[in-house]
Parts: C-alpha cells; sequence; structure tokens
C-alpha cells in the first residue's frame, strides 16, 4: 500500500494546486494504476483549499469512479474531511446523468 504524505509536497497550508497536481500525477495516480490501495495522509497538513482537494482527487474520480474505494484518507481534521467530501460528492455528481420528464437520459451535469 503506497502512503502519500501531503505535508512533504504542500506544508502545514495545502493551497497550491499545482502541487496537488503534481502529487495526483507523480505518486497517486502511479499508484492506484498499480492496482493497489493509496493511502492520502494529511498528518501536518492544518489547512486546504477546496482548489487543492480539486486538483488531487477530481481528475481521478471522473476518469474513474471505482478508485475513490481504494483511496484511504487518513489524519484529516473537520475542514480537510468536509472538503474531501465536498469534492468527491460533486465529482461523483458529474458522472451521473440527468433524466427528462419522461426517465429518458438528456444530457449529463
Amino acid at each position: 500500500m503506497k502512503r502519500i504524505l501531503v505535508s512533504k509536497h504542500a506544508g502545514s497550508f495545502a493551497g497550491d494546486k499545482d502541487a496537488a497536481a503534481l502529487v495526483r500525477d507523480s505518486l497517486l495516480n502511479p499508484g492506484l494504476k498499480q492496482g493497489g490501495n493509496v493511502i492520502i495522509d494529511f498528518k501536518g497538513v492544518d489547512l486546504a483549499t477546496q482548489s487543492f482537494i480539486h486538483a488531487l482527487l477530481s481528475n481521478i474520480i471522473r476518469s474513474d469512479p471505482e478508485a475513490l474505494g481504494r483511496i484511504t484518507f487518513e489524519n484529516c481534521n473537520s475542514s480537510v474531511q468536509e472538503l474531501i467530501e465536498i469534492v468527491a460528492e460533486y465529482s461523483q455528481e458529474e458522472l451521473q446523468p440527468l433524466a427528462g420528464g419522461d426517465g429518458e437520459e438528456v444530457g449529463k451535469r
């Protein structure tokens, strides 16, 4: 199981979306593509922005909705946990088809 320590790449304030993209592309994606589980450890991170969490997770969730089930988040304070939940929710919602009045699919969100 691969462990990613976010503070090593972002410090105590995880706000740089470029750093998040680097972690995603160089650590998280390869770990998931190898078929394993990945721990994203927020130990030492006091604050994160939604743009950081979005850059870290959104593309992965959109491209492989099953990947979220193979990611474990550890040492998240309540604000970081809330951001993860928000990003995961709207990233998954974008995959759901919209239904017309007759139940027929009319598009994607």
